[in-house]
């Protein structure tokens, strides 16, 4: 959603997190500086983390500071607590006062002693799926009242930039094993006309051989070919060229 103009704090963040999308070239670097970002915005929030599923778990990605990321890592291992609850049925968990608040026992306890009082868990949502939540944590109660609609705001900005992101990383993988793969198809080709010259066949004679060699020694294609080349040539081929994710214009 766009930021609201009456809003200029809001307004600035929407800007911040933009420029983070440009110049921002990993993930994590990008994580790392929302979550300040929010703790900025978000006043009087005092730490805020960003929960994320991985592997059929919840992991902490990206925290503002310890007791944020302490906050998460007690929800972990207690299997319960309000970030855990935004994250699997994705709906915002506000948390006005910890100490009167009877949910999730095993959570509060600990969460108490390290400082937590009240805290906001908003769902961070991805082309219709929950795919993280976005923590925000206070040590005086009912902290998130007068902020709700702005953290609710900012959540909704996180979300769209985290989806531009994720989209620029799982294109910059693709194009990664593309140039991989061309890469390793040049060396196989070389090595194949190497054999073809060397046995007198065909290309596909020449590739069956490669393949077997590959087999019998239990070594990829690509480094049984290399191998030939070096072996003919003195010089091992280049590795594959590396990939830069394109940067966007600001």
């Amino acid at each position: 959603m766009a930021p609201d103009a009456a809003d200029p704090q809001l307004a600035s963040a929407y800007g911040r997190l933009l420029t983070l999308l440009a110049d921002s070239p990993h993930v994590d670097v990008f994580l790392d500086q929302m979550v300040r970002v929010a703790v900025e915005v978000v006043a009087p929030a005092v730490a805020c983390g960003l929960t994320v599923r991985r592997d059929g778990g919840a992991f902490t990605v990206a925290s503002s500071g310890d007791l944020a990321a302490h906050g998460d890592e007690v929800q972990y291992g207690a299997d319960e607590g309000p970030c855990l609850e935004a994250l699997r049925l994705g709906r915002i968990v506000e948390v006005s006062d910890l100490r009167a608040d009877e949910r999730w026992s095993r959570y509060r306890e600990h969460a108490l002693r390290l400082g937590i009082v009240s805290s906001l868990s908003l769902p961070m949502t991805v082309d219709g799926e929950t795919v993280g939540a976005l923590n925000l944590y206070a040590t005086r109660p009912g902290a998130f009242t007068d902020v709700r609609q702005q953290a609710l705001a900012f959540a909704d900005q996180g979300s769209a930039a985290l989806g531009v992101i994720l989209r620029q990383a799982d294109q910059a993988l693709l194009h990664r094993q593309l140039a991989d793969a061309m890469a390793s198809r040049s060396v196989i080709d070389q090595a194949l006309g190497v054999v073809m010259g060397q046995q007198r066949c065909t290309a596909a004679e020449a590739f069956t051989l490669l393949r077997q060699a590959s087999q019998n020694r239990n070594r990829k294609l690509r480094d049984v070919a290399a191998e030939i080349i070096t072996q003919v040539t003195g010089e091992s081929p280049p590795p594959a060229p590396g990939f830069v994710a394109p940067r966007q214009q600001s």
